[in-house]
């Protein structure tokens, strides 16, 4: 079943210390499943791998490996998302309290009826709230 993908769990895959069992497992998965991804995940993954380069956690050439590792992924950018940033998405980070990235990715689950897969657990309590299954947790 496809399922909304945030950075957090992106990033599980890429860093062998931020990886679970169950990450990897929904890695598997999408040898079978695609996960669809809001607009802002690509720049925050691009932000994690620049951070994560300037500190010396990765080197340049690994960082060209892992963008190409992870474009490989059967990962669908919604071309919607954009379009709810100041309406839909504003709405639901107002009313959960979550910052603007995070209320993304649950606006993709709750407009597309997906689960979410994160590792931030506060945005699972918020899906839990709100009646949207959590892939992890």
């Amino acid at each position: 079943m496809p399922f909304v993908l945030d950075c957090s769990v992106t990033m599980s895959w890429v860093f062998s210390d931020e990886r679970t069992p169950d990450t990897t497992e929904l890695l598997q998965s999408l040898t079978e499943d695609v996960a669809v991804v809001p607009q802002i995940w690509s720049f925050e993954v691009a932000n994690v791998l620049l951070v994560a380069t300037r500190r010396g956690r990765i080197k340049h050439n690994d960082q060209l490996h892992l963008v190409a590792a992870i474009t490989a992924l059967p990962i669908e950018v919604d071309r919607e998302s954009h379009s709810q940033a100041l309406t839909a998405t504003l709405n639901i980070a107002s009313e959960q309290g979550l910052s603007a990235y995070d209320a993304a990715y649950l606006e993709l689950a709750l407009r597309r009826s997906l689960p979410l897969a994160t590792l931030d657990r506060r945005l699972r309590s918020t899906c839990a709230a709100v009646g949207v299954v959590s892939v992890l947790g």
